[in-house]
């Protein structure tokens, strides 16, 4: 459709000017004007009812000391230590000081006793809420409220009010800090100011003096613990040394290592011999029963016995090879021969069998001795790691012994310090400049609070003229209305003044008026709306009652006609029909009886109620109107209505209450959405166009109805001046012959 087009474009590449801001200011001015009065009135009345409040001041020089007495060590700028100062002089300690130095308990004053009789009107409302709430939960008993503070509790809080108005303000880049006091009374903001500052170096001489008693008194108490603890220890080192008998212990230290060492020497010797030993035996011990074989092993060859056995053998062998060649194998001198030769072999097996007994005697020996040295060995460690850890708890209770010498000795020296220099820092103050006796108020400041409470209620004003702007969505101007809906606007209609005669007729009894003018530029933009021909049947709506749709109806018709044409207003609000009413005509035939009945369309027409304005009212409300306008009937009987009129005219019922709107679109060329100004939302207009692109239907565009110009700007007269000044060239480039009525 063509309200459609670019709606996207529009709404998303808007640009936002600063006369988007004037303008929004300049609609919500009367906003803008009430809250800056209303926010000025108050900064007004607050200010001048306000009590003058007096300021005093004195000055000190707050030091640290360059050393300090026990570490001799020098100490710069501390911002922590200053920082400190500044919360000790607003302490409650050196106000409840003051508050006894000058006896502000004891004497009335209405600033510092807070009497509500002598508070300001101000004060007396913001108070009287609370007081309202606090005093319906009220439970306490009635003589419990009638009793008089204790006095320790009146002082107390007359030390918080007093704390609560100290000013701490050092001065930059020196060491210098200002005290000051604020009251009503100038006398006694002098007066505090200077107790302040006495009570705050009264306070330093205090914790200085308990602090350096402290100190000493605690060092001394742990000085004490730690005479205990040397003496403790040392006995304990001496009942050691005792039970341990520390001087053989000192012996055994250094012989013990000299043990091991021989010992370790004497084992890796013995495990040597063993291994010789075993290899021997083992071979040994494998030739035991081959006495042929054992003969080859040196051991057993180089024995001096088997040795000459051998030899004897030998020397038997050949004596009896002899004898067998020269006697008989039994003759007496061969068998006594072999006898001496089996006696000597005898002799050499159990040579041989001592040999390898005596090999295996050697290696049981090696083994035995080897493991008496590791045994000893074992031992000789096992003592010297006992030795080890008995002089380790020796060292570990002779440090004992010494640490606590020590730390007694250095409490005692500091216990000593202590008592000489009598503290362990100290803080020098000097009061460079008394307070003097104010003689012009500091508060309030009435030029500022009202310089403040005027910009406050300016911009405050506007912000609130935006705020109020962005929570209204509704109808607001031409740019506005396009942007947000996408809709050709039409043309506006100015809110009329309640003086001047019914808008319904305006164009035609004021024809010269500016909202006959208006209308007059709205037919303009209809007649230029295409560029071949005008819509002729066109359907004037709204998205809900009450937002000018009859009299816009009445007008577009009227204006029309006066251009020359020939115009049907055709009233198709079967519902709450107004037209008849407004012309003084009667309903009692209209369009309602001409669809449901068989009479005669001549005499349901009202001809010309004006010139070339005839109207065709609604009629009797029927039970069934939607029905009634969607019939065949009706379009045939708007098929020949347009055959004889150049324009119809269509005041249907709204588009969101009702579908009867719906179903006259379908017969008619165009349609109109009529808005009303401040009333009609955009999401209602976005839902009517909505229906309306559903249905297909050619919409022209909205009409802006019942505009507020006073809160408008220049921009809206130009143009709505735009209409204004092209309506006689529609007479000149639109205008035929109106066609004969029926």
């Amino acid at each position: 459709m063509a309200y459609m087009n670019g709606q996207n474009q529009n709404m998303e590449e808007q640009e936002v000017h600063l006369r988007d801001y004037l303008r929004v200011i300049s609609k919500r001015r009367q906003t803008v004007y009430t809250f800056f009065a209303v926010v000025f009135v108050l900064v007004l009345i607050g200010t001048f009812s306000m009590t003058p409040m007096y300021k005093a001041s004195t000055k000190l020089l707050l030091e640290k000391s360059d050393t300090r007495p026990l570490t001799n060590v020098y100490q710069g700028y501390d911002p922590e230590f200053y920082a400190t100062q500044y919360q000790l002089i607003k302490s409650s300690s050196v106000a409840r000081n003051v508050v006894d130095m000058l006896g502000l308990d004891k004497r009335y004053d209405p600033y510092l006793n807070v009497d509500p009789k002598n508070r300001s009107l101000t004060s007396r409302i913001i108070g009287f809420i609370p007081g309202l709430v606090s005093s319906m939960f009220r439970t306490k008993k009635l003589e419990e409220l009638k009793t008089e503070p204790d006095p320790d509790e009146l002082a107390d809080r007359i030390a918080k009010r007093l704390s609560a108005n100290i000013i701490v303000s050092p001065v930059k880049n020196s060491k210098i800090v200002d005290i000051s006091f604020i009251s009503p009374n100038p006398e006694l903001s002098r007066t505090v100011a200077n107790s302040i500052a006495k009570a705050y170096i009264g306070e330093l001489l205090d914790l200085h003096m308990s602090s350096t008693k402290y100190t000493i008194e605690w060092m001394s108490k742990k000085a004490e613990e730690e005479r205990l603890n040397v003496e403790k220890a040392e006995k304990t080192l001496q009942e050691y040394q005792k039970n341990q008998n520390f001087v053989m212990l000192e012996n055994r230290v250094t012989i013990i290592p000299q043990k091991i060492a021989e010992l370790n020497s004497k084992l890796i010797s013995a495990e040597s011999k063993k291994r010789e030993l075993e290899s021997l035996y083992n071979k040994v011990k494998e030739v035991s029963s081959k006495p042929g074989e054992a003969e080859n092993l040196n051991v057993i060859a180089s024995d001096p016995t088997l040795q000459t056995l051998r030899q004897q053998i030998i020397k038997s062998e050949q004596d009896v090879t002899e004898l067998a060649q020269k006697f008989g194998q039994k003759h007496p001198t061969l068998m006594r021969a072999r006898e001496d030769l089996a006696s000597l072999k005898q002799r050499r097996d159990q040579e041989i069998r001592r040999v390898i007994e005596s090999v295996k005697n050697d290696y049981d020996l090696a083994r035995s001795n080897e493991a008496s040295l590791r045994r000893l060995l074992s031992e000789a460690k096992g003592e010297a790691m006992s030795i080890n850890e008995k002089a380790m708890e020796y060292g570990i209770i002779n440090r004992e012994v010494e640490t606590n010498r020590q730390l007694y000795d250095a409490l005692i020296k500091k216990v000593k310090e202590q008592s000489i220099t009598e503290q362990t820092q100290s803080v020098n103050v000097l009061i460079v400049e008394k307070a003097e006796l104010p003689t012009a108020p500091v508060k309030p400041r009435k030029a500022l609070n009202l310089l403040l409470g005027l910009i406050v209620g300016l911009f405050g004003g506007i912000g609130m003229a935006f705020f109020v702007e962005y929570l209204d969505h509704t109808v607001k101007s031409p740019d506005d209305a396009e942007a947000k809906t996408g809709a050709t606007v039409l043309g506006l209609v100015p809110l009329m003044d309640v003086k001047e005669k019914p808008i319904e007729t305006i164009v035609i009894k004021e024809p010269n008026s500016v909202i006959a003018e208006s209308y007059k530029a709205i037919r303009t933009a209809i007649l230029l709306s295409t560029a071949e021909k005008p819509p002729k049947r066109i359907l004037v709506t709204s998205t809900s009652p009450e937002e000018g749709k009859t009299s816009t109806s009445i007008n577009i018709a009227s204006a029309i006609a006066q251009a020359g044409y020939s115009v049907l207003l055709l009233e198709a609000d079967l519902r709450r029909p107004r037209i008849s009413k407004v012309f003084g005509l009667s309903n009692a035939k209209g369009l309602s009886t001409f669809l449901t009945s068989t009479t005669v369309l001549e005499e349901v027409i009202h001809q010309d109620v004006a010139p070339h304005l005839s109207i065709l009212t609604a009629g009797p409300i029927p039970p069934n109107p939607s029905e009634l306008l969607g019939s065949k009937r009706m379009k045939k009987l708007i098929e020949h209505l347009g055959e004889q009129y150049d324009f119809i005219i269509c005041d249907s019922p709204p588009l969101l209450s009702v579908a009867d709107s719906l179903m006259l679109d379908k017969v008619l060329d165009a349609t109109i959405i009529v808005t009303r100004a401040g009333k009609t939302t955009y999401d209602a207009v976005r839902k009517g166009l909505r229906q309306l692109t559903d249905m297909k239907s050619h919409v022209l565009g909205i009409i802006i109805n019942a505009l507020d110009v006073k809160k408008s700007d220049y921009y809206y007269y130009r143009y709505y001046n735009y209409y204004y000044s092209a309506k006689d060239s529609s007479k000149d480039s639109a205008k035929k012959k109106p066609k004969k009525k029926a």
